[in-house]
């Protein structure tokens, strides 16, 4: 079974896993990968969720294409499975119409989006494997400065499944607003108990979990980029510069513009 290669414009290939229980439906989802020369190879073939997440937990693809309805374990749980377990690998589910709201489930667990089986078409697959091509770069990105955070592993994963949801969304939404009420109602749990517990598993506060993974992208753009110190404070998610400013001074004991003067070197 090949595992890696390249595209024709020798951009790397994202490892993929196929998890549908309807071989017909393999066999076209294949043929239309194929025709549209996407930066994707098929590394496995799973028939249930049982069998895709070992599959995963062997192969650790980049993406998985899994239908929703199957037998052993459904899509929607198999996603969950595999968040639960810490891996990072995006989703993109297959659904009928009358399974829309299992679908809209799995992008609320993280899915990178779906493709309706029944008007699969060449235009469909390439416009959602886009999307997903265009979160990988951005993961890959992130991967590459994994030596500016030598504390990631301490506050995660913990041994809870939906506080580990929380450290995943923060992960990849450090950017954004993130709001105790907002992460509370991602994971159906009271808001102050989400607070409580968070603190417990992490030995952080959420708020201080939030505040140093920005800091610590912050730092990694500091030393490996051009841009201004306003323009990476906006892009690690802090809404202006003088609460920029203040926040990685507080964590680092410096601000941004001495951090990059004194050669930027990770923090023990």
């Amino acid at each position: 079974m090949t595992t890696t290669g390249t595209t024709g414009t020798g951009a790397a290939r994202w490892r993929t896993l196929l998890v549908e229980d309807e071989r017909p439906a393999r066999a076209s989802i294949r043929k239309l990968m194929q025709k549209a020369d996407l930066p994707f190879e098929i590394v496995g073939e799973a028939e249930d969720g049982e069998e895709g997440l070992r599959l995963i937990r062997e192969l650790r693809p980049d993406v998985v294409i899994s239908d929703i309805d199957m037998p052993a374990m459904d899509g929607v749980r198999l996603l969950q499975a595999a968040r639960e377990e810490g891996y990072e690998c995006r989703f993109v589910m297959l659904t009928a119409m009358s399974e829309f709201e299992y679908a809209r489930q799995a992008v609320e667990h993280g899915a990178s989006g779906y493709l309706l089986k029944l008007s699969l078409d060449l235009k469909g697959i390439k416009s959602a494997m886009d999307k997903v091509a265009v979160e990988l770069e951005r993961m890959a990105k992130l991967r590459k400065a994994d030596k500016w955070f030598p504390d990631k592993g301490r506050t995660g994963p913990t041994d809870h499944p939906e506080m580990n949801r929380i450290i995943g969304y923060i992960e990849e939404h450090y950017a954004e607003e993130i709001t105790l009420k907002g992460l509370a109602e991602f994971i159906r749990m009271d808001a102050s108990y989400v607070s409580d517990l968070f603190k417990k598993k992490t030995g952080t506060t959420l708020t201080h979990y939030i505040q140093q993974r920005r800091v610590r992208a912050a730092k990694m753009l500091l030393a490996e980029t051009d841009g201004t110190v306003s323009d990476i404070g906006r892009r690690v998610g802090f809404e202006n510069d003088n609460y920029f400013i203040k926040i990685f001074k507080r964590w680092c004991e410096v601000t941004p513009n001495e951090y990059r003067k004194q050669g930027s070197e990770p923090s023990p």
